[in-house]
Parts: structure tokens; sequence; C-alpha cells
């Protein structure tokens, strides 16, 4: 059996253990960016994948942005957001796909106009959000969709991603990814039915 006692130590190891702060001026400390993670799936559906995470970090102390581009509904938008367990912030689109058929949509070219104008809008929020530093993670529900559909433009969230101020990871969902984004992936979740 061995047994230890503070006596034990020779003041020689206490000199390893003091540290040498004449040196600490010329450490220089790089901010570190989280991962970029994207969730694919052949259908629209990643809802319940996203907001089980988002929870469970929220939960956990970690400040949480969720926003949903292609859902919406009365009274959301950017102006309107919904704040769950105390650091999930929860944003959808003002006007969105989901609120009327695709006949109606197409008919009616200023319903069509409001929409886009409203994720839009969305996507500047998020920008902003991006690059201030003050979310531990953001997830960018759908964002893949409004890229295919032209609302949003691919080269502009690369060069948002590429720039961006947080520490946490930025997760993507959607269908149909451009391979742009697929190789800036750190990691690439493929869901199935």
């Amino acid at each position: 059996m061995v047994s230890s006692s503070p006596n034990n130590y020779s003041e020689s190891y206490l000199e390893v253990l003091k540290v040498n702060t004449s040196n600490k001026k010329k450490l220089k400390r790089f901010a570190q960016n989280g991962q970029i993670q994207i969730y694919q799936s052949s259908y629209r559906g990643s809802y319940s994948t996203i907001i089980r995470d988002s929870l469970r970090n929220a939960a956990l102390g970690r400040k949480v942005l969720l926003v949903q581009f292609m859902k919406g509904g009365e009274r959301q938008g950017i102006h309107n957001v919904v704040k769950l367990c105390g650091n999930l912030t929860w944003v959808r689109s003002s006007q969105s796909f989901d609120q009327y058929n695709s006949e109606e949509i197409e008919n009616n070219k200023n319903l069509k106009k409001n929409i886009h104008e409203s994720i839009y809008e969305l996507w500047h929020f998020c920008k902003r959000e991006l690059l201030s530093g003050e979310q531990d993670q953001i997830i960018l529900d759908e964002i893949f969709l409004a890229i295919e559909m032209n609302i949003i433009d691919k080269d502009d969230l690369i060069s948002t991603l590429e720039n961006r101020f947080i520490s946490g990871d930025v997760i993507l969902t959607g269908t149909g990814i451009p391979k742009d984004l697929l190789l800036m992936a750190n990691q690439v979740t493929e869901l199935r039915s």
C-alpha cells in the first residue's frame, strides 16, 4: 500500500507548477469558430431533429438561435421572436410558403413578392447574428430550399459562413444542397425516413 501526504512533495515540484507570467504578454488568443454541420434529407422533415438539439443546448445554458425560413405564421417574423428555456430564440418568417397553397402563390404576384421579402428579411437578420458572435449555436432550417428558390444567394451564404464569428456550431438543413456548401461542412448527417 502506498500512502502520500503533502510533506512528500519537494519544493522543486512546486516550482514546476508556478506559471511564468512574464511571457503572458506575448501570447495571442485566436477566435475559434465552431463547426458547420449539414443535416440533409430527401424530404422536408428535419424539424424534430433540430428542435431536439436546440432545446438540449439551450437547457445546457448555451444561447441558441433557431431560424425556420420556410415555416411561418401569424404574428411571426423577426419582430415577434419566441423565447424558450431562457436561451432559445426561435424565429420564423412572417409570411411563408406553408401558409398558402402553391396555386394561390403562383397566381398572386404580390403574395409571392411578400413571401420572398419576408424570407430575405429573415436572412439579413441571420447574417447579423452570424457576424455578431452573440449566439453559441445558430440553426438555419431549410435554408437550402430558399437558395434553390433563388430567394437567398448561395454565394452570400458562403461568404457569411466564411466570415462568421460564432464559437458554437452553425447547422444548416434542407434538401438539394449545393456542392460548395457540402465541401465547407465539418459534418454532414443524412436523415432517412
